[in-house]
């Protein structure tokens, strides 16, 4: 497995248990919908989150959560739009970053409503 790979995913089994210890209930991992993905799918009491996780390896060429640009937000959201038409799911959303840099030492960022659908 690739290095980058394996990153990806301790970084989100890092973000999941994070997610947990803030009480929040996790109802699907990397959840696909033909070329798209959600890393977290989770409810914060009545609110369902989508949660995309970032890591990275070093902050050499910015931080985590700045790789979560317009073009992945757009994504996001039509995979957002895609699970709630599927699950006929009616209440609030919304969207969360959580980014972590996997040097030395871990560090975990949460953006809460880091952006929306508009």
């Amino acid at each position: 497995m690739a290095k980058h790979h394996e990153i990806g995913i301790r970084g989100e089994q890092l973000a999941m248990e994070y997610l947990i210890k803030m009480g929040y209930k996790i109802v699907l991992r990397n959840w696909r919908f033909k070329n798209l993905e959600v890393d977290l799918i989770v409810m914060d009491g009545d609110t369902l989150v989508f949660v995309e996780v970032k890591t990275r390896s070093g902050t050499d060429f910015g931080e985590p959560y700045e790789f979560v640009d317009t073009r992945k937000q757009r994504r996001l959201i039509r995979a957002a739009q895609a699970y709630i038409l599927k699950y006929a799911y009616v209440g609030e959303v919304r969207f969360d970053v959580v980014a972590l840099t996997n040097g030395m030492h871990s560090e975990l960022t949460y953006i809460k409503d880091a952006f929306w659908d508009s």
